[in-house]
């Protein structure tokens, strides 16, 4: 949506004008401003998300039958037996990151790692989750 590409421009500049006292010059500007922008791009998915997610819970309870917290469940388990079949490296990332939380910073920080580093492997995990999952399932759907 064009109006609200320009929305978060707009406010990326707000932003900086507001936060430019404490700009330490420890990257370039462009740097900067680009991490206000992905810092806003994201708080606003997870604002879109929670919306969404609180618009599903407002449905009557009477639509929720006992087989969707069975297959909430599963889907539990079969996340955690995907989980077990990373290799640490890539485990470890996607716990910290998605499962607990932290931040990209943060997680670089704690793993002694580039920020680079920590990216690229919380994509390539997430790409080998998707592949162990749906081969999971296939072997739960015709075992």
């Amino acid at each position: 949506n064009v109006a609200e590409v320009e929305d978060v421009g707009l406010e990326v500049f707000v932003r900086f004008y507001n936060s430019a006292k404490n700009f330490r010059g420890e990257s370039s500007v462009k740097t900067y401003l680009t991490r206000i922008a992905i810092n806003l791009s994201l708080n606003e998915i997870k604002r879109r998300k929670r919306k969404r997610w609180l618009s599903f819970e407002e449905k009557p309870k009477e639509d929720i039958s006992l087989n969707d917290d069975f297959s909430k469940q599963e889907t539990k388990e079969l996340v955690d037996m995907a989980l077990n079949q990373l290799e640490p490296k890539f485990k470890s990332v996607i716990v910290l990151r998605l499962i607990q939380g932290y931040s990209t910073k943060e997680v670089a920080e704690i793993l002694d790692l580039p920020i680079g580093t920590v990216l690229s492997r919380l994509s390539r995990a997430q790409q080998k989750l998707r592949q162990i999952i749906l081969s999971l399932e296939k072997t739960y759907d015709h075992g």
